[in-house]
């Protein structure tokens, strides 16, 4: 089966957190089969195969079939 999107960008960034301090995450900038570009950011707890994966797909399908309205 065709994936909902294609992976453009991976960076690994960091920012300051409220509890915690410093706080490592992704930024993922990925391209649906309907064009739109977008980036999400995953913290690095959620950062595995599965996790990004359902995400990826699930907000590309959405942008798509927004973009069909």
């Amino acid at each position: 089966m065709e994936k909902a999107y294609k992976v453009l960008k991976i960076d690994s960034l960091t920012r300051m957190g409220d509890v915690q301090g410093v706080e490592r995450y992704y930024r993922i900038r990925y391209k649906t089969k309907g064009g739109v570009i977008d980036s999400v950011d995953i913290d690095e707890k959620d950062y595995t195969e599965e996790k990004v994966e359902a995400t990826l797909t699930k907000l590309a399908q959405r942008h798509d079939k927004i973009l069909a309205l």
